[in-house]
């Protein structure tokens, strides 16, 4: 059994990956994979809304004589990622104390 991934979580899972560096959407995918059960056809979508609200930027780059589109996580997609780690922290231990009877 798993837990439903919401686009709030997905958001989040997608900037922390960017944080670290820029990445084309393939590798994207992977590395979400690791952590939740979602397609590419939820990924997708959420790599063009963050990029439409200014969270991601996107470039093409050539790699082996074809083109990947890298996504960059902009200064306000940094700042949300800041906000949400804050949330995520504070959701963290509120599930910590109620687990914990």
């Amino acid at each position: 059994m798993g837990f439903q991934v919401g686009g709030a979580i997905l958001d989040f899972v997608v900037l922390s990956i960017l944080h670290h560096n820029d990445t084309y959407g393939y590798e994207i995918t992977r590395e979400v994979r690791r952590i939740l059960d979602v397609s590419e056809t939820a990924l997708y979508p959420a790599l063009r809304r963050l990029e439409k609200s200014g969270m991601l930027t996107i470039y093409d780059q050539s790699f082996q004589g074809r083109n990947r589109r890298y996504y960059h996580l902009t200064e306000e997609g940094t700042e949300l990622l800041t906000r949400q780690k804050s949330e995520w922290e504070q959701f963290k231990h509120d599930m910590d104390r109620l687990l914990e009877g």
